[in-house]
């Protein structure tokens, strides 16, 4: 006979679903930590099932260690909003942050073959399948970054509740408040500007040459004469780098200032060179294909596929 207090214990134990422990005990007849092998390996194939559905919500989120000398960005997707607020995908998102900053992977494959940080023994791979299983949904750590500094900061943002994330690692040899503040004017400059990259010496040709020949053709479709199309093209070229080089671009907070310039004017405050070494902006589900989907059919879907 199952009882509900045995089918209490085992959902309170896996936290799978009410008729799924029921059928797990009747199966085991009874014996709970049978049943609890019966649902991890049903929870695996419904894992499996779930892993070619497109994971475009989730969160960006940071670690920062409390000496600001590392920290780490990470992008954990999952397929809906209603789950990215979960407090068990939540927690794992913090936790695969902290992991990325304080372990030695560095891609995500090796992230998650790394022990998970609860201490239960786990890897990584094996607790976001298990989190799959319970909740229903596939997800995925996507990328993360990690910076470390000697001498500066390493600092992040976390914008509309997870939706953008960023970190930024600046070089000084003297500590103070003003670097602490300055990194975070930065951070929320990479947020609302969205720079592609850190300055004209990282902007490679390919990019310029594209670039280039997108504004000669629209020169010359504006009728422009041939002669002066090369022209406006470099002009165009240096408005561009204005826009996408973070050292060149207008400070959000006064325009009179470039980022370069408040570098310059922190520096002399602060009494030796301020560089920023290094940024990473994370928008939540860049680059994925969303597939759009009619809630009422899917859940017309879902019921008849458990008739």
């Amino acid at each position: 006979m199952i009882s509900a207090s045995m089918v209490k214990e085992l959902r309170d134990r896996t936290g799978a679903a009410m008729m799924a422990c029921k059928k797990a005990l009747t199966e085991s007849n009874g014996d709970i930590d049978k049943a609890i092998e019966i649902l991890r390996e049903k929870g695996l194939a419904a894992a499996a099932k779930k892993a070619g559905r497109v994971a475009a919500e989730g969160l960006v989120v940071t670690y920062l260690s409390d000496d600001k000398k590392s920290g780490a960005i990470v992008e954990v997707n999952c397929e809906t909003d209603f789950v990215s607020a979960n407090e068990e995908f939540v927690a794992l998102a913090n936790n695969v942050a902290k992991m990325a900053a304080t372990t030695s992977a560095t891609t995500v494959e090796e992230l998650l073959n790394e022990k998970y940080i609860d201490n239960s023994g786990s890897n990584l791979k094996d607790t976001l399948t298990a989190l799959i299983a319970k909740l229903g949904e596939n997800m995925n750590v996507r990328r993360f970054i990690k910076y470390n500094v000697a001498e500066g900061i390493v600092e992040s943002y976390i914008h509309g509740g997870g939706r953008i994330g960023v970190l930024v690692k600046l070089s000084c040899e003297k500590e103070s408040d003003i670097l602490s503040e300055l990194s975070k004017d930065i951070c929320m400059q990479i947020a609302a500007a969205n720079p592609l990259f850190l300055n004209e010496d990282q902007v490679d040709t390919k990019t310029l040459n594209s670039e280039r020949e997108i504004y000669r053709v629209q020169a010359l479709n504006e009728g422009k004469p041939e002669k002066i199309v090369d022209k406006m093209v470099e002009g165009r070229i240096k408005k561009y780098l204005k826009e996408v080089c973070l050292v060149d671009q207008v400070w959000v907070k006064d325009s009179d200032l470039t980022i370069a310039k408040l570098l310059q004017l922190k520096s002399k405050e602060i009494g030796a060179p301020v560089a920023i070494e290094a940024f990473t902006r994370f928008e939540r589900g860049e680059g994925i294909e969303k597939v759009e989907e009619n809630f009422a059919e899917e859940v017309q879907r879902q019921m008849q596929q458990g008739k």
